[in-house]
């Protein structure tokens, strides 16, 4: 499954319309915030048609997901948008991350606890809350709104830490770039061990460089820590491979529209993440070129001053 969708939901008192555009959407938020009402709209509608006094829009079909026979269910449905509540037992569990990446469907998870399982981005991590769009209606509108907001630098960043996400290319490009600059990079080895570096390392300024595309799960802590601290900086390109592409230092006539939707390119049942889609497409793209590339190992080419500037430069309000 691939694509945007739009969903709009609605019945006399309240109505939610919203876009899906990846194959893991997390709903977070307080209790009372309107995410139960809307798995259990979705419930009344997928059970009883309109006669449940629900409307729903959407190109695709959208399903309830609960219960025991969850996998039965997932095995079962094809190119839809599931729905799933909190209060699910499955849902942290390796059997049920394994389900939704062999499945070819979207999946909207209310919950307020990380998955570690699931690869979900950054940007995909929403709460809801009530527009004013429609004030003064006796029908209460819901809206999504990204949990952590706009991230974007507001100021020039100069880092003398640099914890990254990975141990392999990325790692050994940022390592390549800081010699004889007045900082040092730090690998954290993987995703779930960049919070226990951020908690290790001491410095002026520190910076956190982790693919966004799959980070979702660390987010909560994370932040925490960032907003608590007030020296730590988050940097979350969709993935080391995304930055590369994004940089221009690839040439090639499809990454530009990829890069403008990738959601239209994307197939969820053969790309986990996004982040494993920009890998694929670096490798096919540069194959048998100067710059073919490796996750393991970085190409030497990338490391190359024209080329290494090239990227980094694309890194807004950060000196590396």
């Amino acid at each position: 499954m691939k694509g945007k969708y739009h969903i709009t939901v609605a019945n006399e008192m309240v109505k939610y319309d919203f876009d899906i555009r990846r194959n893991i959407t997390i709903i977070k938020g307080d209790s009372a915030t309107g995410k139960t009402t809307l798995v259990e709209m979705i419930r009344e509608f997928y059970e009883d048609g309109e006669s449940s006094g629900v409307r729903l829009n959407c190109e695709k079909e959208c399903r309830p997901l609960a219960g025991r026979d969850w996998k039965i269910l997932i095995q079962a449905a094809k190119d839809c948008i599931i729905f799933i509540d909190e209060n699910n037992d499955f849902l942290p569990t390796q059997d049920f991350a394994e389900a939704v990446q062999n499945s070819d469907n979207y999946y909207v998870i209310v919950t307020r606890e990380g998955l570690p399982n699931l690869p979900y981005s950054v940007d995909e991590i929403y709460g809801i809350r009530v527009s004013g769009k429609y004030a003064g209606l006796k029908q209460t509108y819901n809206e999504f709104y990204h949990i952590y907001g706009d991230y974007s630098l507001k100021e020039d960043v100069d880092p003398d830490k640099v914890i990254v996400e990975d141990s392999n290319a990325g790692f050994e490009f940022f390592q390549n770039q800081s010699v004889g600059k007045q900082y040092s990079v730090i690998s954290a080895g993987g995703k779930s061990n960049v919070f226990q570096k951020m908690n290790e390392i001491q410095g002026r300024s520190i910076l956190v460089i982790a693919d966004g595309a799959a980070f979702g799960p660390e987010m909560d802590r994370v932040m925490k820590m960032t907003y608590r601290n007030g020296n730590i900086t988050v940097y979350l390109p969709e993935s080391f491979e995304w930055l590369i592409l994004a940089s221009g230092v690839v040439d090639h006539k499809d990454i530009r529209n990829i890069l403008e939707d990738p959601s239209s390119h994307i197939d969820s049942k053969e790309f986990f993440s996004w982040e494993r889609f920009f890998t694929h497409i670096l490798i096919e793209i540069t194959s048998g070129t100067w710059l073919q590339y490796s996750k393991r190992k970085i190409n030497p080419s990338y490391l190359n001053e024209a080329v290494r500037q090239k990227i980094v430069s694309f890194i807004e309000r950060i000196r590396l």
